[in-house]
């Protein structure tokens, strides 16, 4: 198994990194971090000093650490290990934790290694998406923040729990309505935020309340919309799926055909060999 790296940092959450890698012979000398670090070791295993114990973690599992206590790590075997990395500065965590508590501060964890299986598929997928060229802001963002609210309510020491939601059926009015309107660009979370009057995160938990959907997958579905009735047309595929804000036509056809079942392409043939559209 070679060695390799992949690195990006996110214009989001006061900007979040992300690391993809495998490493064999590499070994970290003992060095601290001024955020948070969270990822899952996807083969092998790591081993590293944290807090007064070495620690092992296996594929599967989550390794952390929290801003300004030392560490080092080292492949436990001669395998390597691989491992998907988000690098977090605190106020990504801070904004977590004030939809949580009444008075926030910065969470903390003693483990430096959870065994969750719910949480380490959370990391996998939101790193799989703000790691893919085109992926739209408003999914990386809803991942990432969905991500690091399930890591503080079940791993971080103290009492966190949601507050009660209200009725905020005006505000989810107001997103969907932007929504409607802007489809066509890259949304962020934090503009529809701003629009809500509510914080991203309280944002999403009634936003999905309301509609079942989270705003990304709210405002695909729009998209999606608007290219099936782009499709009874005459315009090129690439060109239909720019008409309907995706990054291109095979952003468009991956989510069509999630919805629907079938291509855009198959899809509009239909549409037009049917008798209703030789009238």
């Amino acid at each position: 198994m070679s060695e390799s790296a992949e690195f990006n940092r996110l214009p989001i959450l006061g900007g979040v990194e992300w690391l993809r890698a495998t490493y064999v012979t590499q070994t970290f000398s003992r060095h601290t971090h001024e955020g948070y670090a969270l990822g899952v070791i996807e083969r092998g295993a790591l081993r590293f000093r944290y807090r007064g114990e070495t620690l092992r973690a296996n594929a599967g599992s989550i390794n952390l650490v929290i801003p300004g206590e030392a560490h080092d790590g080292q492949a436990d075997g001669e395998q390597g290990w691989s491992y998907s990395m988000f690098y977090l500065p605190p106020e990504a965590l801070l904004e977590v934790a004030g939809d949580l508590a009444p008075r926030p501060s910065l969470p903390h964890f003693r483990s430096g290694v959870l065994h969750d299986p719910d949480l380490a598929q959370d990391i996998l997928l939101a790193h799989a998406t703000v790691a893919q060229a085109g992926a739209p802001a408003l999914a990386g963002e809803t991942l990432v923040r969905r991500m690091l609210t399930a890591w503080v309510e079940r791993h971080a020491d103290g009492f966190w729990r949601w507050p009660r939601l209200g009725d905020e059926r005006g505000a989810v009015r107001r997103v969907r309505q932007l929504i409607h309107e802007r489809y066509r660009e890259d949304l962020h979370l934090a503009e529809l935020a701003e629009t809500a009057r509510l914080s991203p995160f309280h944002l999403l938990r009634v936003f999905e309340r309301e509609t079942g959907l989270t705003p990304h997958v709210y405002l695909v579905q729009v998209r999606v919309q608007s290219a099936r009735e782009l499709l009874a047309g005459p315009l090129p595929l690439a060109q239909v799926a720019a008409e309907a804000g995706f990054a291109d036509q095979s952003h468009l056809t991956r989510a069509f055909k999630r919805r629907h079942g079938l291509t855009p392409g198959r899809y509009r043939k239909i549409v037009q060999d049917s008798p209703a559209a030789a009238k």
